[in-house]
């Protein structure tokens, strides 16, 4: 199948993509717009756009008729760099580069595409051919064509000529030469050559969930535009524009224009401070062939009189779509053929459009044809830009919007309800961001977007109410779920709506704050007894508890999630839960626990094992009365062949239960997420069994027959998104939580290297000397190991962590000889509250030395201070960029970035590190934070970027305060709560 590729640019890579990543097939094609294709240096000041070049046809430089047209049309045409900065409609956030051309040279107005402008919320900047910049704001964008107006100062452009193209929308003809000048590519301006050969083509159909032109003819040629022309002038030999450049088949070389007939008729009014009156009867109509036509009813005398009258004609419009509740609802019927309006005969498109734009409020009277048989109708005309939205509402995360006719039409319902368009934060639902329909909340009705804030006033924060939902691919299937209110987290509670006369989107906040949290009450829950042959392990149930973690900022690189696994009450009396770090990778987390699946209370973390990938999570214990158990915890280690059983729970929160035996206990080496690094767990002794189960579950244990516990079965997370499982001995941690027992958090110490085990041949190789080996083989028992060091973390001051270095063989620590890890464990174990280093004697370079190594404490490796700027989530390095990297280039890392946000447009980029902003140096956030305060809205900055390769690069941004405001979340040292700080620039 060909594919048709949308020719607009956007900055995630540098690869063309359709717009908004949709490519969809329709009927015999797969068609999407001049798309946006993401890249990383699309707004760079070194990048070569606006400049001239001729790289098509040989005909442009060889007709000297050609080339002066081309000489004085480059003029009018300009590069335009965007953001569309939120979800809105059917049009997701993202960075982007197009063309538009100049029609209004006095006012200002640039004509470019309708899904360029977008419908939301629209920040850019246009340059012209020679080099000169200046800001643009949204005038205009028609709410069905592929049309809009983008306005800017003419003052602002000091060193050329600017110069306007007229529309004659008229002088498209069928085998007119033509050329497209435009962005393509968003490489430079370019100039493509071809010939119309179409002006009746239906308009392409970029798929669903996604904005579509419809109810127009378009116009097809064969130019090869590729990304970033959307927006291109169609010229032709007089520089006349006779039409604009909008879709395209990537394959097959054709290209898709938008006739200027409509475009001209808003120009005018524009110019003419006329409102764009836009009228609709909500029937989407197609152009259908003359033998389609008499197969659908058509009659012989009609067809003959239409064909008379319109020689040209090839066809009638023939009624696509009737919208339910529309005006025309139960009065004209798909596969009506239309045959005239008030008694107009119509042949064109473009004639619907003038009767309905000019008679809105008016009632017409339509002329179709319906099974060979005459009818006339009489509807009112509606207003087409009254079923435009042009508000949504921030609220829990999440952004919502009235449906729009754009996406009523695609599935042939009416123009009403309450459509999300970015499903995130509480309203998450099954990873897939927007095209959901929410039927009611809190079981309270919600059709329109008034009436779901009023709903929203009346939740608590932290409530948990029911939502009834629908997807537009399948409304016959209602959904239905719990979802939990977070408004501490995501605190904007704001409408926000579109400014014509500034280009701006104007917030309104709606509440306060929200209601306060329910008052909890105790509750008691009844516990099933596991399907297990063993009576004194059936009523381990009752030591599991259901950790539910919510990650509302991506913090230490990891991306907002929710994650559930089970954990084990290692203490009922007090309420302490023992999970993994898989679920709770931080603590800037909201947690709930549920006891049994019946009682869910909220938690809390207070707990991060820096290197085992294990927490503790705390829930209030009055507030469950049901029976919760803490189990008996073995003191003897597990070892290899030992027989047990595992209890589990797999990715359906099923528990399955399992008798096996230990297949393997060695130091496990996971893999670093080479994209961005984050949290992995190190140096555990981690236990593998021999059942296939342990890999299905994420979460369980290992116990006797006894019913005592000798493992915590923990999910690990890897490279990209690969989960591991593996068993960690009750014995290796067991200690650690000691400190609960007497009311107090851990505070340990640990050596902040990753260790891994070789085997004795290694060992002889890199100069362990035989007597030592010898000591090893009397020692071992299981495996003949040894233990040495492969990577060494770095603290933030960039002194490495410990003494030790990358390649070091450990032969004893304190005089005690090493073989396993859990051997270094017990020495650090067993040392005074006021000791924090330890002897090492260790081989380097086939030398046996020995060294006084530093241990580290546990408040070093926790994330205190985040900042946001212009999109940008910056921190300092957390412990899992410092566990790989060599030298920390700055204290001001950044670990995250806004869709459609300046940090994204100007590509400061992900694991990068900012080490100056004006020339100012920012060693760290703090010393960021008051040289960023200085910076006006609106106005370039230049920051100095290093790579995580070490490679540095200067690049240029231009904040904006007004999407993108400043702000700060602090964790207090106390109570460890955090909390979020406005952070006020100059205006």
């Amino acid at each position: 199948m060909d594919s048709l590729v949308p020719q607009k640019r956007s900055s995630e890579d540098d690869t063309p993509l359709e717009v908004n990543g949709f490519s969809k097939k329709s009927r015999d094609e797969d068609v999407s717009m001049h798309s946006p294709v993401d890249d990383e240096t699309s707004a760079s000041e070194d990048e070569d756009i606006g400049v001239l070049e001729y790289e098509s046809a040989a005909a442009t430089s060889n007709d000297p008729k050609w080339q002066k047209t081309v000489e004085n049309v480059v003029k009018s045409v300009v590069s335009i760099h965007f953001s569309q900065v939120a979800n809105f409609d059917t049009e997701s956030a993202l960075c982007s580069e197009a063309t538009g051309f100049i029609v209004d040279a006095k006012l200002g107005i640039i004509l470019t595409n309708r899904h360029v402008v977008g419908p939301g919320p629209f920040v850019g900047y246009a340059v012209f051919d020679n080099h000169e910049e200046c800001e643009v704001k949204p005038i205009y964008r028609d709410p069905v064509h592929d049309f809009g107006f983008l306005k800017f100062n003419p003052e602002d452009i000091k060193y050329m000529e600017v110069r306007e193209l007229a529309l004659r929308p008229d002088l498209a003809k069928v085998g007119c030469e033509i050329r497209v000048i435009g962005n393509d590519s968003g490489e430079k301006l370019s100039i493509l050559s071809g010939f119309i050969s179409r002006l009746d083509r239906n308009t392409p159909d970029y798929g669903p969930n996604t904005y579509n032109d419809f109810n127009t003819e378009y116009i097809q040629a064969a130019a090869s535009a590729s990304g970033g022309s959307s927006g291109s002038p169609v010229v032709n030999c007089d520089g006349y524009a006779v039409a604009l450049q909008a879709g395209g088949n990537s394959e097959s070389s054709t290209d898709f224009f938008l006739p200027v007939y409509r475009v001209l008729r808003a120009l005018n009014c524009v110019q003419n401070n006329e409102p764009i009156t836009r009228g609709t009867i909500q029937v989407q109509w197609m152009l259908e062939p003359f033998d389609k036509c008499r197969r659908l009813g058509l009659r012989a005398d009609s067809e003959k009189a239409m064909r008379e009258k319109f020689p040209a004609l090839n066809g009638l419009l023939v009624s696509s779509i009737t919208l339910p509740e529309g005006p025309a609802d139960g009065l004209i019927k798909e596969g009506d053929c239309l045959l005239a309006i008030n008694g107009e005969p119509i042949s064109t498109f473009i004639k619907v459009d003038d009767i309905l734009d000019s008679h809105i409020g008016q009632e017409i009277e339509i002329e179709i044809q319906r099974g060979g048989k005459d009818m006339k109708v009489k509807c009112t005309v509606g207003d087409l830009h009254k079923i435009t939205p042009n508000r949504y509402l921030s609220v829990c995360g999440a952004t919502f919007n009235d449906l729009s006719y754009q996406l009523a039409r695609l599935y042939s319902i009416p123009v009403k309800g309450l459509y999300v368009n970015n499903a995130s934060g509480s309203f998450s639902l099954n990873n897939i961001v927007n095209g959901w329909i929410f039927d009611s909340i809190d079981d309270k009705d919600t059709p329109d977007l008034d009436t779901f804030i009023e709903v929203m006033k009346n939740i608590p924060d932290r409530a948990y109410v029911t939502l009834k939902y629908r997807h537009l691919s399948d409304l016959h299937v209602p959904l239905f779920k719990v979802v939990c209110i977070d408004r501490h987290w995501n605190s904007s509670f704001r409408l926000a709506t579109r400014n014509d006369d500034t280009g701006l989107w104007d917030f309104t906040d709606l509440q306060d704050k929200p209601l306060d949290a329910p008052e909890l009450t105790p509750k008691n829950a009844k516990f099933i007894d596991l399907p297990i042959e063993f009576e004194s392990c059936k009523q381990l149930d009752r030591s599991f508890a259901l950790v539910h973690s919510t990650i509302p900022i991506p913090l230490d690189s990891f991306s907002g999630h929710n994650r559930r696994v089970y954990g084990v009450v290692i203490d009922a009396e007090k309420g302490y839960i023992f999970t993994s770090r898989h679920c709770v990778p931080h603590d800037l987390v909201d947690i709930t626990v549920t006891i049994s699946e019946s009682i869910i209370i909220p938690g809390k973390v207070v707990f991060l094992h820096p290197t085992k990938g294990y927490a503790i999570v705390k829930y209030d214990p009055s507030l469950v009365l049901a029976p919760v158990q803490t189990p008996q915890f073995s003191d003897k280690a597990l070892e290899r062949g030992e027989k047990i059983i595992f209890i589990g729970y797999n990715k359906n929160l099923r528990v399955v239960v399992d008798e096996t035996k230990v297949s393997d206990i060695a130091v496990i080496n996971l893999p670093t997420n080479a994209t961005s690094p984050r949290f992995k767990a190190t140096n555990i002794e981690a236990i593998l069994i021999d059942s296939n189960l342990g890999q299905q579950c994420g979460s369980g244990l290992l116990c006797n027959k006894e019913g005592q516990v000798k493992a915590f079965w923990l999910a690990f997370d890897g490279d990209e998104d690969k989960v591991y499982s593996m068993g960690i001995d009750v014995t290796d941690v067991m200690w650690e939580l000691e400190f609960l027992k007497n009311g107090q958090l851990p505070n340990l110490k640990v050596i902040d290297v990753e260790f891994c085990s070789v085997s004795i041949l290694s060992a002889r190789i890199t100069g362990v000397p035989e007597e030592w080996i010898s000591k090893i083989e009397e020692k071992c028992t299981d495996k003949l190991q040894l233990m040495s060091v492969p990577k060494i973390s770095i603290k933030l001051d960039n002194k490495p962590s410990c003494e030790l270095k990358h390649g070091d063989t450990i032969l004893s620590v304190n005089d005690k000889l090493i073989t396993r890890f859990r051997d270094i464990d017990l020495v650090i174990r067993n040392l005074a509250t006021d000791v924090d280093e330890v002897d090492f004697k260790i081989v380097r370079h086939k030398q046996v030395m020995n060294l006084k190594v530093k241990l580290s404490n546990t408040s070093e490796f926790t994330t205190s201070q985040v900042v946001y700027w212009c999109g940008a989530v910056l921190q300092e390095p957390h412990h899992g960029v410092r566990q790989v990297i060599k030298s920390l280039p700055s204290g001001v890392y950044c670990t995250a970035m806004t869709q459609g946000s300046p940090s994204r447009f100007y590509t400061i980029g992900v694991t990068n590190f900012i080490t100056h902003v004006n020339e100012q140096p920012t060693p760290n956030l703090n010393e960021f934070l008051k040289v960023i305060k200085s910076i006006k809205e609106k106005s370039y900055c230049k920051i100095r970027i290093v790579s995580f390769d070490n490679i540095p690069f200067a690049q240029t941004l231009k904040v904006n305060y007004h999407y993108f405001p400043t702000s700060e979340l602090l964790k207090d040292p106390e109570t460890k709560e955090w909390k979020e700080i406005e952070i006020e620039a100059e205006k």
